[in-house]
């Protein structure tokens, strides 16, 4: 078989290399020292201790919100204590088809509240305006 130097209408069998053999090395080198860097990395920051990730002795951590029950929908009122989606959804439709509640006892209008879901739910509540800014509401 003649090669490709010697008849030079024929190509060879195999493609050219992307990268010539002394490029290849450079790209290798520097894979090699990155990698060795990697692992030098996780090994100063704790990994074969498996101090990487402190999940288990992380603080819990609570969050603090309060709702606008004259603004907010029914997935935000999902979140208080005690109240799923079915009541959420009726003290939205509540507010929609009786106006806004003038204060928080004025939830109670809504069937499945009582004084200990309302209470549940107080601290999450934000104070509500006085009754004559919300007349135009």
């Amino acid at each position: 078989m003649t090669s490709a130097k010697e008849n030079p209408g024929q190509t060879s069998r195999w493609p050219r290399p992307l990268l010539r053999r002394f490029e290849q090395a450079v790209v290798a080198t520097i894979l090699a020292f990155s990698l060795i860097a990697i692992a030098v990395s996780l090994i100063t920051r704790g990994a074969h201790r498996g101090d990487l990730i402190e999940i288990d002795r992380a603080e819990p951590q609570n969050v603090k919100f309060q709702l606008d029950i004259n603004h907010a929908t029914w997935p935000e009122f999902a979140l208080l204590p005690d109240v799923g989606e079915t009541l959420a959804r009726r003290i939205v439709e509540s507010r929609k088809k009786d106006g806004p509640f003038l204060d928080h006892e004025d939830l109670r209008r809504v069937r499945g509240i009582g004084p200990k879901t309302l209470d549940a739910a107080r601290p999450y509540l934000m104070p509500l305006p006085d009754a004559e800014t919300l007349v135009g509401y």
